[in-house]
């Protein structure tokens, strides 16, 4: 409910909570590529915790949910996203990032059920609704927060983008800065869009 902690999960390469800038995190878990689920969910590959980090700088009092379905690349499949869907919903996530997708339609329907069942539990996903002219799952489908990435957006606000009967939101694609990393060679690019929107909706909810 508005005014108590918000959760947020994190669905990318886990989360490593000794980073400065992002502090603790509530629980995890991490999905294997046949669905089995272990509790290393901590980060090895960095891009976890610089989306965790993104969302923390907005709303600073979020419980952060990590689950790792990337292990040595940033790769999975659409059952596995699927699950961790349901996992943060039945975890009690109000916002779901997932700072990833797929552009295949073939997996339209399966995600559809997924967001369906945590719009069910009042868990909201946000994820990339197109990337590069084309549309992307499950930030696309009805029932998400669809995210747009745009580079002359400020870091510090969200842009609304209405798209026939579905309003979107436009973001910068830029992290969190860190001190002595120029921008440029910073990680950047729609899954710090998603992360700057979950961010600051999680932000404004907590204000309410």
């Amino acid at each position: 409910m508005p005014g108590s902690p918000v959760t947020v999960a994190v669905i990318d390469s886990g989360v490593n909570p000794d980073h400065p800038h992002v502090g603790r995190v509530a629980d995890g878990i991490a999905i294997a590529a046949d669905g089995s689920l272990h509790d290393n969910w901590i980060d090895r590959l960095g891009h976890g915790t610089a989306v965790a980090a993104a969302i923390q700088e907005k709303a600073p009092s979020v419980q952060l949910l990590a689950i790792r379905v990337f292990e040595r690349r940033l790769a999975t499949s659409a059952p596995v996203l699927a699950r961790a869907i349901d996992w943060a919903a039945e975890h009690g996530a109000q916002f779901i990032n997932l700072s990833l997708g797929t552009p295949n339609a073939a997996h339209a329907a399966l995600l559809q059920a997924a967001v369906d069942r945590a719009r069910a539990r009042e868990s909201i996903v946000v994820s990339a609704a197109e990337y590069e002219g084309r549309p992307w799952y499950p930030g696309s489908l009805e029932g998400t927060v669809g995210v747009l990435l745009d580079w002359e957006c400020p870091r510090e606000s969200i842009r609304s983008h209405e798209s026939g009967r579905r309003m979107l939101f436009a973001a910068s694609g830029y992290p969190r800065p860190i001190p002595g990393v120029p921008r440029e060679k910073n990680l950047k690019g729609i899954s710090f869009a998603v992360a700057n929107v979950t961010g600051t909706l999680a932000g404004n909810y907590s204000e309410e």
